[in-house]
């Protein structure tokens, strides 16, 4: 399998957290309520799933192999993926201190979370689509097939050493759970 198809596949998990999220967002505007357990447990899968596991695979892996094969970090595809990632943290960090008190109940705080969460979802499905459609293909052209193993090998190392064993699968057993409801 190459390093990009397994990105992908860790799209469709974060595609169907994104979509549950939009979700979210249609029943705050609806009720005026929020489900703040649902979206705290959303905003851990961000920061944990997306942001320490999958994106740190593009940020420490293979956007540096796609640099060293020639493309710039400091313009075009990759500094635009690098920004977004930004984005979308900042829209996280908005998110978590929104639901970080015990008990929700005040409509600016629950306005902030809603329009942050959705900005996020938005974010990201142009982003996964920037990268399943453009990027990844880039970088399937551009790199050797042993630049491929070096990087299955260290999303293998990200995924225990840094998020931890069974993390992953914590995740797509909580996936299902929220997708299930």
């Amino acid at each position: 399998m190459k390093a990009t198809e397994i990105l992908k596949h860790e799209h469709q998990a974060i595609l169907l957290v994104i979509a549950a999220a939009e979700k979210e967002v249609e029943s705050i505007e609806k009720t005026g309520t929020i489900h703040t357990q649902t979206v705290r447990e959303m905003a851990d899968f961000f920061k944990n799933f997306v942001d320490r596991c999958h994106h740190a695979k593009e940020e420490k892996h293979l956007f540096p192999m796609m640099h060293k094969r020639g493309m710039s970090m400091d313009n075009g595809p990759l500094a635009v993926m690098l920004s977004e990632h930004e984005q979308g943290r900042s829209c996280v960090r908005a998110i978590v201190k929104a639901v970080s008190g015990k008990g929700i109940s005040d409509a600016t705080v629950i306005r902030k979370a809603m329009e942050n969460l959705a900005s996020y979802a938005q974010l990201l499905r142009v982003h996964i689509d920037k990268e399943d459609n453009v990027l990844y293909p880039m970088a399937d052209r551009l790199l050797k097939s042993s630049d491929q193993k070096i990087l299955v090998d260290a999303f293998d190392k990200v995924e225990s050493e840094e998020l931890g064993k069974g993390v992953h699968e914590k995740y797509h057993a909580w996936i299902e759970k929220l997708v299930g409801k």
